[in-house]
Parts: C-alpha cells; sequence; structure tokens
C-alpha cells in the first residue's frame, strides 16, 4: 500500500502568515519610535483659536467642554519649510509676556512668511505684500467668519513688515488673540512645528 504524500501548501501558507505578522510588528515599532521621537502633545488653554481648536468653557470664549489635545511634529520643519496656513506651536519673543501678560508656548496659524509685508485694513481682511513687490494681495482665510473678523477693530488699518527669518503669527479668534501684532515676528529657531493632528476629545479627533 503507498504512502500518501504530505501536503507543501499549509507548511508554506503559515510561513507567509508567519512574515506578514513579523513584517506588520515592524511597522508597528518603527511608528511608535516615529511617534516618540517626532510628535509630541499640546493642549489648547486659551481662545485664540476658536473655533478652529476648543479651549474649555467656562473661560472666556472658549466653545469645548473640555481643552483639545493636538500633536506637534517636532521634526518637520527641519525636513521642509513652513508654509502659510500652517498651524504652529513655538516659544514666544520675551515680548510677548510683556504685552500678553504671559509667554512661553503659543499656538497660533502662519500668516506672514519672511520678507513679507502684512497690512490688516478696516474691515478686517489681511493683505500680505511679497518682497521688493508693490501689489498686495488679500488673503483668502475660509476658516474666519465675517463676524470675528469685523470684531478685531483694535488693530484695522495697521501694517507690519516680517524680518528675514521670521514667521509672523496670528490667532483665528482676531479680537480673542494676543499675537504678532502685539509683539512682533517669531525668529525661525522659537519654532517647535505645525499641529498635525487633533487626539482629544474623542468627538473632535482628526486633522484641524
Amino acid at each position: 500500500m503507498g504512502s500518501t504524500p504530505v501536503s507543501r501548501a499549509p507548511r508554506q501558507s503559515r510561513k507567509v502568515l508567519r512574515w506578514l505578522v513579523i513584517g506588520l510588528a515592524g511597522v508597528i515599532v518603527l511608528f511608535v519610535v516615529f511617534a516618540l521621537v517626532a510628535l509630541r502633545p499640546y493642549r489648547i488653554p486659551s481662545s485664540a483659536m476658536e473655533p478652529t481648536l476648543n479651549c474649555a468653557k467656562p473661560a472666556l470664549g472658549c466653545l469645548g467642554d473640555s481643552q483639545d489635545r493636538v500633536l506637534a511634529c517636532r521634526i518637520c520643519f527641519d525636513l521642509g519649510s513652513p508654509s502659510r496656513g500652517d498651524i504652529v506651536v513655538f516659544n514666544t519673543p520675551g515680548k510677548a509676556a510683556l504685552e500678553c501678560g504671559e509667554g512661553g508656548v503659543f499656538v497660533k496659524r502662519l500668516i506672514g512668511l519672511p520678507g513679507e509685508t502684512v497690512r490688516e485694513d478696516d474691515h478686517g481682511f489681511i493683505w500680505i505684500r511679497a518682497p521688493n513687490s508693490n501689489t498686495w494681495v488679500k488673503l483668502k482665510e475660509s476658516y474666519l467668519t465675517s463676524q470675528a473678523r469685523l470684531a478685531d477693530s483694535a488693530h484695522f488699518g495697521q501694517t507690519w513688515r516680517v524680518p528675514r527669518g521670521e514667521y509672523f503669527m496670528l490667532g483665528d479668534n482676531r479680537s480673542q488673540s494676543c499675537d504678532s501684532r502685539s509683539w512682533g515676528a517669531v525668529p525661525h529657531a522659537n519654532l517647535i512645528g505645525p499641529v498635525v493632528f487633533r487626539y482629544w476629545p474623542l468627538s473632535r479627533i482628526g486633522f484641524p
């Protein structure tokens, strides 16, 4: 009576499955290492970035039931230049403590790039003039309501020049934001990184 050959298919399937598990584990380990090195959590303590980023009621101007928690990428600006519209975590210049009553780590939106001139008109719109140009370009800011613009009358008609190597930062909630209009632009060395993800509360999880 002849013997029945053992099929090699199950053995090969187990080998493939084992390598898939090993590969998946390696990806997870690399992601965890990247997250620990590149990402840092921050909370939103004030209403300066409302409604894009919430602070917690009943503090003045806050819309959230809890503070938003976000992750900032600490290596992103080592790999590429900051872009207009980025929401950035940074260390404030020394003058911020005098103008705002506090300094330290702020979260604002990057509006003006090095060498540009920034102007806020009498309706709360922001205009940008590039270096060596006489042309003003109106900034499109879909994240601002007309009500929020008009509430920001304290800076109507003012103009600011952004020094080389520095960045002009504004809060989305302009009337409640102590920002570059008060204490000047932020040197590149003060930038920590862009906000890349909102991880808390769970009802607001996602990209800001």
